[in-house]
């Protein structure tokens, strides 16, 4: 039986099974069906990491972690994770795409989000080279420069008001006239000078060559008017899809509790409702969706899982 089990192998994923092996678990398998590293590895600049002095990709930043936090005895099993249950007793148990079972004392969901897409033509090829779903990660890289930012919400908003400051001017784009953020959020939009809003409109196509993007053409819905805004970065807010399916038991019901945006709702120490059952990274409630957070969940919740085996060792429960 495994001391703990980690689904996911981004830095969140990585950064448990260093710090639980470390810690004195000694049968820590990481579940990662591909190469350990997450998401951040599709980025083509990150200069916000501490310690990391010069612009990097995101591959090059991960590229030697998953050696460090092996260093101690982390296993990483390339394989897909089904379904975490518990069924009977206080053992999870851990189904594989193939078929196989593996028991675990405890668990460490690091799946993460996936950010939805707008849908318009380019955006997919641009993705990293101009199309960027994280102002924080890329903004700077357009200061003085213009750029437009897709959607409606809170998140998108909030975004802009942050590329506003950076930014020269800011486009913000929504398919309907009214928001859905927050009435203080949009009073703060509308009183900036730097933003510029495109209302009742959808996105296109962004284009550009092999350096990236160049601009955006935009369509207005009500009179099918095109607007070509000649930006070299298009920033997309239309939501997150949580990673959370590995959760959901046969009936339907999940794991341990989750928000109504299906995020797993943990405390400050990554402990879902579930003992024994933690979440780290973007698959918790209220995720910054940074490296260094995602990091720093994974060694919260490895620190918990530590005291958890330890509890059950000593009460002689397994």
């Amino acid at each position: 039986m495994l001391d703990l089990a980690i689904i996911g192998g981004g830095p969140a994923g990585l950064t448990a099974g260093l710090y639980a092996t470390r810690g004195g678990l000694e049968n820590v398998v990481m579940y990662e069906k591909g190469m350990p590293g997450g998401a951040i590895t599709l980025s083509s600049e990150v200069e916000n990491y501490p310690g990391i002095t010069e612009t990097v990709s995101g591959m090059e930043l991960m590229e030697k972690w998953p050696e460090q936090c092996m260093r101690f005895g982390l296993r990483h099993e390339m394989a897909e994770v089904s379904r975490v249950s518990r069924p009977e007793g206080l053992c999870f148990k851990i189904q594989l795409s193939n078929g196989s079972v593996e028991s675990a004392k405890s668990v460490i969901v690091c799946t993460g989000s996936t950010p939805r897409r707008a849908g318009f033509k380019g955006e997919k090829e641009f993705l990293g080279r101009g199309v960027s779903t994280c102002a924080t990660c890329d903004g700077f890289f357009y200061r003085d420069k213009e750029v437009a930012v897709i959607g409606g919400g809170d998140t998108a908003l909030e975004e802009a008001l942050y590329l506003a400051k950076i930014c020269s001017r800011v486009y913000l784009i929504h398919r309907r006239d009214e928001f859905r953020a927050a009435p203080s959020t949009v009073k703060r939009i509308k009183e900036s000078d730097k933003i510029e809003l495109i209302l009742n409109a959808v996105p296109e196509e962004v284009y550009g060559d092999a350096m990236g993007v160049s601009g955006l053409k935009v369509k207005r819905k009500d009179t099918g008017e095109v607007i070509d805004l000649p930006v070299p970065g298009v920033f997309v807010f239309v939501g997150f899809d949580v990673n959370n399916e590995v959760l959901r038991q046969e009936d339907g019901t999940f794991l341990c509790d989750l928000n109504e945006h299906g995020e797993v709702i943990v405390d400050l120490a990554m402990k879902t409702s579930e003992s024994g059952l933690f979440a780290a990274g973007d698959i918790r409630i209220m995720s910054p969706k940074q490296v260094v957070c995602a990091a720093g969940d994974g060694a919260n919740a490895a620190i918990g899982a530590i005291a958890y085996v330890e509890h059950l060792h000593r009460e002689k429960l397994c």
